[in-house]
């Protein structure tokens, strides 16, 4: 009998759980190679993960709605459909079994007690007599995730000291973020324990209220952003540039290239284009950061915010951007616009990315602060473009003309980027905008 083991893929750098939302096969059921077994759902996206052999499910360890670390096992796929299946559900085994001769392996295992996974948090709460130090084991029946559980192993912090913490992820689960806070305010205050409240706050509103929960989507970008600001100094730098050149040539040209590509030119190509070409040039900008290493990215790989149908935000990543001329960049932006609106992105097309472009233009913002899409250092936002009257030099002397004029805005992980290098990456890519060259050919 061959068993092939289901492992919770892993779907990005910043990746370190994902929530199984449906099991799509239960155990007992055939599937062929490739076939879709369940849907998960990270901070960022909702995929599906595929079989990676043809075989019989024969044990599911973990049930829907569970948070499972990345490199998990989640299922064990037999691939041999003659062998006898094994069920075991939602349930993990103890970590040893008593060797009994003459007895087979599913009367051994009727024998033993299953404990369902998610009811068991297990962790040693140190006590001293005196004499020495005891350990006392200690369950609770709030579920944590493995990331969590993890954390809290190494930061000596019991199981009463998570029933005590007040979870803002899914359910009132206790999040990363959540624990984080802990430890900050623990350290701060040199407490050791902080306890729930019996009796929650109650809340008075004045007038015509409505109450919306956050869905699940929503709460896991808020996660993300309050991470992402604990976890880099953010400096934001500004430039207004004058994209004259651009408006014009773009009016002038966006209909014959509708014609030739079949695409509608819009502006963002053309920034992503203009960021390529800084980027280049200030590789510490394409980087991240692993503790006190700098992770330098030799791929362009630009991530584009897009808006969704619901309001929340998605980030889908045009690889190796720098390699794409402006026609290629165009199909990229718009592909992966209409199907981020029709929620059709792929789980690798949200994946690996070293630096984002969001446009805040587009809801008619002047200029934007945006949150660093972590593990990146750096994020650029364009605001709308806008005419204004400026003194331009000529050969017989100054004038004020109408030009076209946009905000853009670098916010950056200070850690690795200085104002020096931000402001000058920055400037970078204005010269880059405002020397466009209105005659080249589409």
């Amino acid at each position: 009998m061959a068993l092939v083991e289901l492992v919770m893929p892993k779907m990005g750098e910043s990746i370190t759980e994902a929530t199984i939302l449906r099991w799509l096969k239960k155990v007992g059921d055939t599937v062929a190679q490739d076939e879709t077994i369940l849907e998960i759902a990270t901070d960022k996206v909702d995929t599906e993960v595929p079989s990676p052999e043809a075989g019989v499910i024969s044990q599911i360890l973990f049930e829907e709605n569970a948070v499972v670390e990345v490199g998990k096992k989640i299922a064990i796929i037999n691939t041999n459909a003659d062998a006898p299946t094994h069920i075991i559900e939602i349930q993990t085994p103890p970590t040893s079994v008593p060797k009994q001769m003459g007895k087979s392996v599913e009367e051994i295992a009727s024998q033993v007690p299953f404990v369902p996974q998610q009811l068991v948090v297990e962790n040693a709460v140190v006590h001293s007599n005196g004499n020495g130090v005891h350990a006392e084991e200690v369950k609770s029946n709030r579920f944590y995730s493995p990331l969590v559980k993890t954390m809290a192993k190494q930061e000596s912090i019991s199981v009463a000291e998570l029933d005590g913490i007040n979870g803002t992820g899914q359910g009132g689960r206790v999040s990363k973020i959540d624990l984080l806070a802990y430890l900050e305010t623990k350290k701060s205050s040199n407490i050791s324990t902080i306890v729930a409240p019996q009796k929650a706050a109650t809340l008075s509103f004045s007038g015509a209220t409505e109450i919306v929960e956050m869905d699940r989507m929503r709460k896991l970008i808020a996660d993300h952003m309050v991470m992402s600001v604990q976890t880099a100094p953010h400096v934001t730098s500004f430039v207004e540039v004058d994209v004259t050149n651009i408006v014009l040539w773009r009016q002038k040209v966006k209909s014959d290239f509708q014609k030739k590509y079949n695409e509608n030119l819009t502006y963002t190509p053309i920034f992503i284009e203009a960021v390529c070409k800084a980027l280049e040039q200030f590789p510490y900008v394409n980087a991240s950061v692993d503790g006190t290493k700098i992770i330098l990215k030799k791929d362009l790989n630009i991530g584009m915010a897009a808006a969704l149908p619901n309001g929340n935000l998605i980030v889908p990543v045009i690889k190796s951007a720098n390699f794409l001329n402006l026609a290629g960049l165009t199909q990229r932006v718009n592909d992966l616009a209409n199907r981020a609106r029709n929620n059709q992105l792929k789980a690798d097309e949200i994946q690996n990315g070293t630096f984002t472009v969001t446009n805040v233009g587009t809801y008619g913002s002047v200029m934007g602060t945006p949150i660093i899409n972590q593990p990146q250092v750096a994020i650029l936002a364009i605001g709308i473009i806008k005419k204004k009257p400026a003194v331009l030099e000529t050969p017989t002397g100054d004038v004020i003309a109408i030009r076209h004029f946009v905000f853009l805005s670098l916010s950056y992980d200070h850690r690795i980027v200085d104002g020096a290098m931000g402001s000058s990456f920055l400037s970078r890519i204005g010269q880059n905008l405002e020397t466009f060259d209105n005659n080249r050919d589409i």
